[in-house]
Order: C-alpha cells, then structure tokens, then sequence
C-alpha cells in the first residue's frame, strides 16, 4: 500500500485528536475501508461513494458523533487488488473495534488478515466465500448482502430490451472476473431474443482514461446499449459513466437508482441506502457486545425501478406506459 494512503487516512485520526481527549468515557474506533473512492471522499457529503455517507449518517443517528465517541480512520485501496493484502495488514496492526469494508475481494483480504477483529462487510455473490451460515455466520464476519442473484441480470437485460426494443448488441462494464461468473451466465438466457453481447477488457486502474477507453472499445465493437454492473469502481465513477453513456447515445440499465438521479435512463436493484443502515445497525451491536459471528448476513429482497423520461426523450426512445406503471420513481 503507498505510504500516503495510511498518511491520508491517519490525518482524520489527528484531526480528531484534540477533541477526544476531552471527551469522558469510550471513543470508538472505527476502520472504514473502501476499494476504490479517494479517502478524502469518505464523508457523509460525499459523492464519490453512495454506502459511506449512508452508514456515517445512520451512525450519527444512532448516537456515534465522530469527533467525540467516534473515531473513523479511513483508508482507500485506490482500485488496485494487489495491493488490499498489505492494506489490510496495515488496518489490522490499528486494531480498530470493528472494520467496515467494501466489496468481495476487499473484505476476503481482510478476512485473512484477521480472525478477531470484528469485520462488518457489504459483500457480495458468492456469500460462502466468507460464511457457510446466513443466519449465524460464526468467526469475526457479519455483514450485508448487496448480491441480487443471476435471475435479477437477466430481468435488467429484459428491463434495457423494453425501453430500447430496436438495439441488439449489448454492452457489459463489469470486472472480467463479474462479468464471466454471473453476468454471462445469466445472459446465456437471453440469448434467444436475438441478444448479443461484447464485454471489453476492464482492468485496475478504475481512472478515467479505463473508463474512457472502455467506452472507446465498446462503440468500435458494435455496443448499442449497455449494461453496468454494480462494481465497487463503476458506483465510484457514476457520473463519468453517465456522462459517457450520453455521449455515445447509449442506452444503460445501471444498478442503482443513484446513477438514474445523475442522469441515467433505468436502474433496478437494490436500495443502498437501506443496505447501509442495516450495515450502521450492525456496527452498533457489535459495539454494544455483540458478536458478529450471530449477527445473521443481512439479504434484500426489494428491488426498485427507476425511470427518467428526460434522458429516454433525449436518446429518442419511447417508454411503454405499462413498464412506467410499475417504476418505484419517474424522473421526468
């Protein structure tokens, strides 16, 4: 891990300092660790990540006030997986009371690096990579589940079919390891509408040339719509793959509504907001005594579709009034 990570993420710790030691009773420390947003977008007025202004502000609602029982050290991997096994060694050594992380190979890091420290993950599929028991994980890892299964990449496929019936050749932005996994084998089954599929190369790191140069590799293979994965780096770059997306006259389902509000056509899938609060619940218990090891894996079941007829009016597409009747939010 660079040397100015740890710097970046201890300058919180210092800021704080002062205010600690005024402060009578337990300070709570916290390690939050993301894979890929800068740390100095790890606030609650961030918007370079969706989770951590959620999880910091349903922290503060339930009585944790940063700068007084609450110390948050912040750490980024800076999308570079190579690097999350000394990045996590590093926030062990600490010894906070509990780690958040972010995303699979992350929190499979930290996983290996210690079996003490309490580990509350935003994990994905598969979830037997971390627990073998839903409802009572065992070991120091509890968490919430942001996987919505292979059925739900097939209906986001469906979903992008309806509001753009003419485009044929579909476009993936998905880590290559996502995309072969569940990706694919979902759209396997899509097959049979006349769907193709490209998946360009889309490799560390998540900056804006790879953004950009994905983009490039997808209009020279024929994309005419795509669709986003829900990456721990494509929800850090929204508002560049939005941007892009408008640019090429692509139509693009995204994973969550976030990307609809930054001008995005459709999203369908889970509420972050909601995952984040349940994850702020479970740091709470944990510091209230609770073992994370029965703290069962938390797993969504509503899923929400949004609409924004601005963007479908710009790209010239028509949406059909009975898949508008059932959007959770239009945009218009």
């Amino acid at each position: 891990m660079k040397r100015r990570n740890l710097i970046l993420g201890l300058l919180f710790v210092a800021a704080m300092g002062t205010a600690h030691a005024r402060q009578s009773g337990k300070v709570y420390r916290i390690a939050y660790v993301h894979p890929t947003a800068p740390v100095t977008d790890l606030t609650e007025g961030s918007h370079g990540s969706i989770l951590t202004p959620t999880i910091l502000k349903a922290l503060r609602g339930l009585g944790y006030i940063e700068g007084q029982n609450l110390l948050i050290e912040r750490y980024s991997g800076e999308g570079r997986a190579a690097r999350y096994p000394e990045l996590a060694r590093d926030v062990v050594r600490r010894d906070p009371d509990v780690i958040i992380t972010i995303d699979n190979p992350l929190t499979l890091d930290f996983k290996a690096a210690t079996t003490t420290i309490p580990i509350v993950g935003v994990i994905g599929n598969p979830i037997e990579a971390f627990v073998s028991n839903l409802a009572r994980p065992g070991g120091n890892i509890t968490g919430v589940s942001a996987d919505i299964g292979p059925e739900q990449w097939e209906k986001r496929a469906q979903l992008l079919r309806q509001v753009a019936p003419q485009a044929t050749r579909l476009g993936i932005l998905s880590r290559p390891m996502r995309f072969r996994d569940e990706l694919e084998p979902a759209l396997l089954r899509v097959q049979r509408t006349g769907v193709t599929w490209v998946a360009p190369p889309f490799d560390p790191p998540f900056d804006e040339a790879e953004y950009r140069r994905v983009f490039a590799a997808l209009a020279q293979e024929g994309a005419e719509e795509i669709i986003v994965s829900d990456d721990a780096q494509n929800v850090t770059n929204l508002r560049l793959i939005v941007e892009l997306a408008e640019k090429g006259r692509l139509p693009a389902i995204y994973p969550y509504r976030e990307f609809v509000e930054a001008g995005g056509l459709i999203s369908y899938g889970i509420d972050l907001r909601d995952l984040g609060g349940r994850a702020a619940e479970m740091v709470d218990r944990i510091l209230k005594g609770a073992k994370p090891g029965e703290i069962p894996i938390f797993q969504p079941t509503k899923f929400e579709l949004t609409i924004n007829l601005k963007t479908a009016k710009a790209l010239g597409l028509t949406v059909p009034p009975e898949l508008l009747a059932t959007a959770d939010e239009v945009i218009e």
